[in-house]
């Protein structure tokens, strides 16, 4: 992909897989729209980036959890004047434990953010991205998309359903200049695993590192013959293969052992 003058949003932008995301795409020429709810950290990488690699980037800070906020942001972006060539939905977040005890609020949130969040602003962005042509949408799913995740019900099954949604899209753009991705990372040092519990007896398979991550997404979106979706890292995406061979009940029964 040709980065330098197009414009990427990136949502969940103040850390982890996010901040990382902006690190390597302004290394690659790209200007940047930086979202997330913490403003302030949002303004300080912007900043950075933008005096070390001479690009562009915006900082908005906006919580995707509210009701609506999708198209706050859109029209955030109308009075700006800022056309966006790509997405990457890469907010989200996990919780971990028994469906029945989680607290209804946060689920809600969870929901809000992992779903219906990336569902509004994948819709109210993609007419954009397919009249530009140069860019991508990129959602970030899990290994958790590929089966159920029991102790984690809620995120398997919201990873599972950006999985699904975005090989969809994909399918519908294909002709056009848009380059459409579902990428799946495994365990992966960010602060997800404090936001889910503080431990991470919740991760399933092997960690890498944002960077790797990050890095991997990036290739693959320069392959010239596109695939629809991806998991990151090779002993990852084994066990994303075997989960949906194996026996659902097998499946089920690893899993579940696995988290708990």
């Amino acid at each position: 992909m040709n980065y330098p003058g197009s414009t990427v949003l990136i949502t969940g932008a103040s850390s982890g897989l996010g901040a990382e995301f902006a690190v390597q795409l302004a290394a690659r020429g790209a200007n940047l729209v930086l979202v997330a709810r913490r403003e302030g950290r949002l303004r300080e990488l912007a900043a950075a980036l933008a005096a070390r690699h001479s690009i562009t980037a915006t900082a908005i800070g906006v919580d995707l959890a509210v009701p609506g906020a999708p198209r706050v942001l859109a029209d955030a972006l109308q009075d700006r004047g800022i056309a966006v060539d790509s997405l990457i939905n890469n907010a989200g977040f996990g919780m971990v434990g028994d469906f029945a005890e989680a607290d209804p609020d946060r689920l809600a949130e969870l929901v809000a953010v992992n779903v219906a969040a990336l569902t509004d602003l994948s819709r109210l962005l993609l007419p954009a991205l397919l009249r530009s042509g140069r860019g991508m949408l990129l959602n970030i799913a899990s290994t958790a998309s590929y089966q159920p995740t029991p102790g984690m019900a809620a995120y398997g099954a919201s990873k599972a359903y950006v999985l699904s949604l975005t090989e969809a899209i994909g399918y519908e753009a294909r002709g056009s200049g848009l380059r459409v991705l579902a990428f799946s990372p495994g365990p992966t040092r960010t602060e997800f695993f404090d936001v889910v519990g503080g431990t991470e007896g919740a991760a399933v398979g092997r960690f890498q590192s944002a960077a790797q991550v990050v890095a991997a997404a990036l290739a693959e979106l320069d392959r010239t013959h596109r695939r629809p979706s991806v998991v990151s890292g090779r002993a990852n995406a084994a066990t994303a293969i075997l989960a949906r061979l194996a026996p659902r009940r097998f499946t089920l029964f690893a899993v579940a052992r696995a988290l708990r």
